[in-house]
């Protein structure tokens, strides 16, 4: 299993970014897949996560209605938008793929939101 995770930055309170991760090694398409965030000095939150057809999604209460995550299964690509991202937004983002009920992450990529 391997995922890469793209597009963090920096970006002032109240902006938007899009994260990619690009997925192989595994049949995607059967992959629960999603994302979660580890701030400095906290542990790793679950952030969303999306079925394998798509049809249901899952929020932490902290970014509804702020996040939206989706995935194009052609492309074995999963992605989060992230907009009116505030400071406590703040962390290494992380793809993760549940793989026969394993939990599988990337090597993250850093997301800085400054006021």
């Amino acid at each position: 299993v391997q995922l890469q995770e793209s597009g963090g930055g920096s970006v002032q309170a109240g902006g938007s970014l899009r994260l990619t991760c690009l997925a192989s090694g595994f049949t995607f398409s059967r992959a629960h897949m999603g994302w979660i965030r580890q701030a400095p000095g906290q542990e790793r939150e679950f952030v969303a996560a999306m079925t394998e057809t798509g049809d249901r999604t899952t929020y932490t209460d902290s970014v509804k209605g702020r996040f939206t995550i989706s995935r194009d299964n052609v492309e074995n690509m999963v992605f989060l938008q992230m907009n009116s991202l505030k400071r406590e937004d703040t962390a290494v983002y992380y793809c993760t793929a549940y793989v026969a009920e394993t939990p599988h992450w990337g090597p993250g990529t850093q997301v800085t939101v400054s006021s």
